[in-house]
């Protein structure tokens, strides 16, 4: 069995056929499926999804990218959606300086107070990562969740990896490991500690090579799971039973 870390079934990309994207999960052997917020709208959706089907749990958090307007209203609304039985983890959270749409200080007003509610309810954290390694870390390292973190669709280079693994955190991976040119990522995941690894889809988005240019969708995380035994010379099914295993214990999973 498979566990997809990180896919966005809250978003409209899904609404007309939900169903038979979590029954394609289900048959192609996914057993979970967390799905993240970006903001306090698609927060909610994330647990109503989760309400609706057993295989699906949430995560609640404003993304880096939404963070312009912040504040204690949304922090407040956070703060009761975590409360909820479905939700598992706070995210996806973090810096994001590729779009610069959001001033860095209030990105980083944003992630400080959600790492705090994190500590604060005794949640997990989904971080969100882009150009930004030596700025995410830095707020991570100062702000420690004390139930962990995991680097979404990480995309940073061998060092940080090791120094993210030395603070206790998991590394997700995702679609790209399996992209032709990504030499580096496959670098990182062939060394990293099987132990730290969860493997994701990110879907709708980085869908695996076998599929690009098409909608990405749970049911493609065993393609993920595939190219990290390949290149850690493993049967895959060592692979998924490490990395299903590694995602029950962070987010503290019971059996679908």
């Amino acid at each position: 069995m498979l566990v997809d870390t990180h896919c966005h079934l809250n978003l409209p990309h899904f609404d007309a056929d939900r169903d038979q994207v979590v029954a394609r999960a289900v048959a192609a052997g996914v057993e979970r499926m967390v799905v993240p917020g970006t903001d306090v709208a698609t927060s909610r959706r994330a647990v109503a999804l989760a309400e609706k089907y057993p295989e699906v749990v949430a995560a609640v958090g404003v993304h880096p990218n939404d963070a312009q307007t912040f504040g204690l209203s949304d922090l407040a609304a956070l703060r009761a959606l975590a409360a909820l039985p479905e939700v598992v983890a706070i995210g996806e959270i973090g810096i994001d300086l590729y779009w610069q749409t959001v001033p860095l200080e209030q990105q980083r007003r944003a992630f400080e107070a959600q790492l705090q509610l994190a500590a604060d309810c005794g949640k997990p954290v989904i971080v969100h990562d882009r150009n930004a390694h030596a700025e995410m870390f830095q707020i991570l390292k100062a702000n420690r969740p004390p139930r962990g973190a995991v680097l979404h669709a990480f995309s940073g280079d061998l060092p940080l990896a090791e120094a993210a693994i030395a603070e206790g955190f998991y590394l997700g991976v995702d679609g790209p490991l399996t992209y032709k040119n990504s030499w580096q990522l496959r670098e990182v995941f062939a060394v990293a500690p099987l132990e730290r690894i969860v493997i994701e889809t990110d879907a709708p988005y980085l869908t695996p090579q076998a599929h690009r240019g098409r909608r990405n969708e749970p049911a493609y995380v065993g393609y993920v799971a595939e190219k990290l035994a390949e290149i850690r010379h493993v049967e895959l099914t060592e692979a998924a039973r490490a990395t299903t295993a590694n995602a029950a214990r962070f987010f503290s999973l019971a059996a679908a």
